[in-house]
């Protein structure tokens, strides 16, 4: 594959390199299993949630990642040390993860977040007839990703629905997704979709302020019929959509999505502020 990571450093196998080394990435091969955590004022935000999800995927394609989760802790921190860079970011990736010597990189990637005036006009969205053949693992599919990329970057999309072949919605692309209807609210059951870190602070959440979730896939014939969407995922935390194809929501207005979203900005606070180093 080849080298995504920037900056001055990367971490190799435990030791830091310069990003200008390509050894790691050269010697990498499928599977790839990663993980994309974001760091803010020098946390990685829900750290422990990504490292566990980073192990689930590896195991339900049978493989073991085998590093352990003090050591994956170490190194990212060593990484941001010595990049000194404390708000983007970074992507975890095991790879010869038959090896006897498995592959084992943290770096950062370029990065990008929403601007305020995104989150208040909410963004525009596509339908991508498309589903995962393994929705919960975290496994690079770079042909598919590029076919959704081209997609978007020709309709001047932020992200896209994938559709599966019974006309149902899953997720996006790169994020999971939120519907609501009155003051209920429906999303792809777990089984069915990548199980992201933001959505699961999302679904608490929504437990801990009484909103009914309700774990099902919407049509795309009932898309027009909903009150409001939104997207949720690493770089964007819970962001509205404005349009879906040509059907237009009023998700930025909406007061479940503005609880929603107001919620977990004040979780990911909390989370920072107990693990920021003094």
């Amino acid at each position: 594959m080849y080298n995504e990571s920037i900056l001055k450093y990367y971490m190799y196998n435990g030791e830091i390199e310069p990003t200008s080394n390509d050894e790691g990435f050269e010697k990498a091969s499928s599977p790839l299993i990663y993980e994309v955590i974001r760091v803010i004022d020098g946390v990685p935000i829900f750290l422990e949630g990504h490292i566990e999800r980073m192990r689930k995927s590896a195991e339900l394609i049978g493989k073991t990642i085998k590093k352990t989760d003090e050591e994956i802790k170490q190194e990212i921190h060593r990484l941001i040390d010595s990049n000194k860079e404390y708000n983007m970011n970074i992507k975890l990736l095991c790879s010869n993860v038959d090896s006897p010597n498995q592959t084992f990189m943290a770096y950062y990637i370029k990065s990008s977040y929403p601007e305020k005036e995104v989150y208040e006009k909410g963004i525009h969205t596509i339908l991508f007839h498309s589903e995962r053949e393994n929705p919960n693992a975290k496994i690079v599919n770079a042909d598919l990703r590029q076919r959704i990329n081209d997609e978007i970057k020709e309709q001047n999309a932020y992200e896209a629905l994938l559709v599966n072949r019974k006309g149902y919605i899953t997720e996006g692309s790169r994020s999971n997704m939120f519907f609501v209807k009155g003051d209920k609210v429906y999303t792809a059951s777990a089984g069915d979709v990548l199980l992201g870190i933001t959505r699961n602070e999302i679904m608490n959440v929504c437990k801990e302020q009484n909103i009914e979730v309700i774990e099902e896939e919407v049509h795309m014939d009932s898309l027009k019929d909903l009150d409001g969407a939104f997207m949720t995922g690493t770089s964007v935390n819970a962001l509205p959509i404005a349009t879906i194809d040509d059907i237009k929501l009023d998700s930025v207005n909406n007061s479940i999505i503005k609880r929603i979203a107001e919620g977990y900005l004040q979780k990911m606070q909390e989370y920072i502020k107990l693990n920021i180093k003094k």
